[in-house]
């Protein structure tokens, strides 16, 4: 029987962390950094267990976004992975809906970088893919994130949106979106 937790980064021990790592390490085969890790921390983690095998992991963090003048409060989904044998089962359906409960209860808006593999999924639970340009807020200025137009998706919360409008990202080390 498996069992879904939410807790805060703050709440959870340094070996829980670790397992959580390792598993987005082998989902994202490899392709997981240091700076992606970072991203997942200081938020709420969702946490889904069989006994105790993790099979997946999603965390919701705080940032700000600017669209229209207005920052807005946003809650980010990052590292978002179930175990390869456990997948097609409602997992990952099960930690979005936790992370996105928490989202409409604490943000004017959710969004987050998604993948080509996962786009489909994102967009069959409301999620929006961003039609305008994406830039991020840098120690240089307003930067444009080309690479990323299209691949943020967005669930809009109580936040009044234009899908075609600039959506500008706080700035972070890694990945800015």
């Amino acid at each position: 029987m498996t069992e879904l937790v939410l807790r805060h980064t703050g709440q959870l021990e340094a070996a829980v962390l670790a397992t959580a790592r390792e598993l987005l390490e082998q989902v994202f085969d490899g392709e997981f950094t240091d700076h992606d890790w970072e991203h997942c921390l200081g938020g709420v983690h969702a946490l889904l267990w069989d006994g105790a095998e993790l099979l997946g992991h999603a965390a919701l963090i705080q940032r700000r976004l600017l669209h229209s003048g207005r920052a807005l409060r946003t809650g980010y989904v990052e590292g978002v992975g179930v175990r390869a044998a456990a997948r097609r089962r409602g997992h990952g359906a099960a930690l979005m809906a936790a992370v996105e409960q928490v989202a409409r209860n604490a943000y004017e808006l959710a969004a987050l970088g998604a993948t080509e593999e996962a786009a489909t999924f994102y967009a069959r639970r409301g999620w929006r893919p961003w039609q305008g340009p994406t830039s991020a807020l840098t120690p240089a200025g307003i930067v444009r994130t080309e690479e990323d137009d299209g691949w943020v998706y967005v669930l809009p919360i109580t936040a009044e949106l234009d899908l075609r409008g600039e959506l500008v990202c706080d700035w972070r080390d890694g990945d800015a979106w």
